[in-house]
């Protein structure tokens, strides 16, 4: 009997406010990923409070007038199911006082603007491994 299996792409919600780098982000990781782009911290928490949330969680620092490092806080400190949520900061910040500020507010890695796709990629697949996010399957 020959099975079928799906494996489980995984899930990205990217949070940036500039529509080119989500543009960007979404071409680069389409193939490999699925990809969900938003705006605001707003339209960001709804996401991560919908019944199934995102894999992965990668933000922008400077969002118009928000804070990528008060979304970390508030994925850290809210529900317990998000708490292990890996997140990716890529972002244009690139100072080590910028970088020590994400890992402080709650992020497990930074990656500075511009990137490499193929180094993007790459570490969001260690992420996820360093995180335990196991394929499912479905038969």
């Amino acid at each position: 009997m020959n099975e079928s299996k799906t494996v489980h792409r995984l899930h990205i919600l990217f949070v940036d406010s500039d529509a080119r780098a989500c543009t960007r982000v979404q071409q680069t990781l389409r193939d490999v990923f699925v990809v969900t782009c938003v705006t605001s911290l707003t339209e960001a928490k709804l996401l991560l409070e919908a019944p199934e949330p995102p894999d992965i969680l990668i933000t922008e620092v400077a969002l118009n007038q928000e804070s990528g490092l008060d979304l970390c806080r508030s994925v850290r400190a809210g529900q317990e199911s998000l708490r292990k949520l890996p997140i990716m900061l890529l972002t244009s910040l690139m100072t080590l006082r910028d970088k020590v500020r994400g890992y402080e507010a709650g992020a497990d890695d930074y990656v500075v603007k511009p990137f490499d796709g193929r180094h993007l990629v790459n570490r969001i697949k260690l992420l996820a491994r360093i995180k335990h996010i196991e394929p499912r399957t479905s038969s």
